[in-house]
């Protein structure tokens, strides 16, 4: 890893060398925080979570670690160490450092909805042109931004970082970790209102981001969304805004559905026009589309590039994933859920020439106004033309109110947990169906999946 010596990663994170002479000026192999995933030659960061990271020091030099981080002296007795206050923030300061090893553009990525999404396109369409690192999975917090970057090698050419928070101040740490070169916002929803109180609040802690990015950075902006649309420059650089907004730099026209299959479109961009397909159902995923067209066009690729690179995007599991069995077609879409998102997925659920169930359960860290929001969205829903809902969890009472309130001959089925409604579901799917499976990540609705794909019977 690039200048990954001892001496420097002390002085990145403020810690104190012990016992590291005979590593002086080597470089580590690899960062780590789970000391089972050390390898010769690597630097193991103990967290502390459910369990203490310290507790593990002495297994990750077993396994070929050669220095560790600890608050805790007594924890790394005989063992090269530097002596840290905390490791959360040691690991951000040394993932700081070793971002600026390197002169590659990162593209930074948030939003209420849609992040991981238009992450995957903006990465499959750079891969066109560039070697590209990217987030994987969930790694999008300020432990898993620090681990993606630690991938970084000579090889990659761009990176590109979903950055996820729930409080105010994470973005500005993220930021800092990252340095962004383009920073992207595809929205400003109603999410982790617990915590930011409204939308106003969403708009603040997000763009929290444009302190760290780089001074000739340039912004990328939702042009549709009434708070970000409001931003008129960043660090005296106007913002590029994509959306179906006649005043944004990248459009989409011509829109033609292509059932779950994707959308067609005809982008506009600049003085160009360019099919590009959509793998993703929904009108949504055209705005995702849209963010990763400006990026690429920003970045240099052609226009060929940019459609090849977004046609060929893969799902990712929970996330907007259609799986086609014998028996029906099951929209998983199980990983995450807030009133924005859910509303959006049941549009796309409405496409379908089928029957259409809705599988539906709690949205967390709504608030105060949890169960007004609820209810909201089961309102939406109820106009839909959704056949039959199944309602879980103590939250989801207040979706099947909304949806009552509406349509009060609606099919409504109701069940206090996935444990509870897992036995019946199969005696409410029919042949052919077309399901929609969404809640907030804590209701565990992958339970459905796999029971509905035949992974658990």
């Amino acid at each position: 890893m690039r200048n990954m010596t001892p001496e420097n990663i002390a002085a990145a994170c403020g810690g104190v060398l012990s016992g590291c002479e005979a590593l002086s000026g080597q470089e580590m192999t690899m960062v780590i925080t789970d000391s089972r995933k050390a390898i010769p030659g690597s630097l193991y960061i103990p967290m502390k979570g459910a369990r203490d990271g310290h507790d593990f020091i002495a297994a990750a030099f077993k396994n070929g670690a050669v220095l560790t981080l600890t608050e805790r002296e007594e924890a790394a007795e005989g063992f090269p160490f530097i002596k840290v206050e905390r490791t959360d923030i040691a690991i951000q300061r040394i993932a700081e450092f070793y971002r600026k090893q390197f002169d590659i553009p990162v593209v930074g990525i948030t939003g209420s909805v849609g992040k991981t999404s238009t992450k995957e396109m903006i990465a499959s369409m750079l891969g066109e042109k560039y070697n590209v690192l990217k987030t994987e999975k969930n790694f999008n917090n300020n432990l898993g931004l620090p681990l993606t970057l630690f991938n970084l090698r000579p090889e990659h050419e761009v990176a590109v970082v979903e950055m996820g928070i729930s409080h105010f101040g994470e973005m500005t740490d993220l930021a800092r970790t990252a340095r962004p070169d383009i920073m992207v916002i595809n929205n400003i929803g109603t999410c982790h209102l617990e915590f930011l109180k409204d939308r106003d609040g969403v708009f603040a802690a997000k763009t929290e981001c444009f302190e760290y990015l780089r001074s000739d950075g340039i912004v990328v902006l939702n042009g549709d969304d009434d708070k970000l649309a409001a931003v008129k420059e960043v660090h005296g650089r106007a913002p590029v805004f994509y959306g179906r907004s006649p005043r944004c730099r990248v459009t989409a026209e011509n829109e033609t559905p292509c059932g779950f299959d994707g959308t067609d479109i005809i982008v506009s961009a600049d003085d160009r026009e360019f099919p590009v397909h959509v793998p993703f159902a929904g009108s949504h995923m055209v705005m995702n589309a849209l963010a990763a067209v400006t990026v690429g066009s920003l970045l240099g690729l052609t226009d060929e590039e940019i459609n090849r690179g977004i046609a060929k995007t893969p799902a990712s599991e929970g996330r907007h994933r259609v799986i086609r069995t014998d028996f029906m077609t099951l929209i998983d879409d199980c990983y995450n859920a807030n009133p924005v998102s859910m509303k959006a997925a049941v549009r796309t659920l409405a496409m379908a020439k089928t029957r259409k169930v809705a599988v539906l359960g709690d949205m967390g860290e709504l608030g105060a106004d949890e169960e007004a929001l609820h209810f909201e969205t089961g309102e939406e829903a109820g106009q839909l033309g959704i056949d039959l809902f199944v309602i879980i969890g103590p939250l989801g009472r207040k979706i099947a109110e909304g949806i009552r309130s509406v349509a009060p001959k609606a099919a409504i089925r109701q069940f206090e947990s996935v444990e509870k409604s897992i036995p019946a579901i199969d005696g409410l799917i029919e042949k052919g169906d077309t399901v929609l499976v969404k809640a907030s990540h804590f209701m565990h609705f992958e339970k459905i999946v796999n029971w509905l794909t035949g992974e658990t019977k």
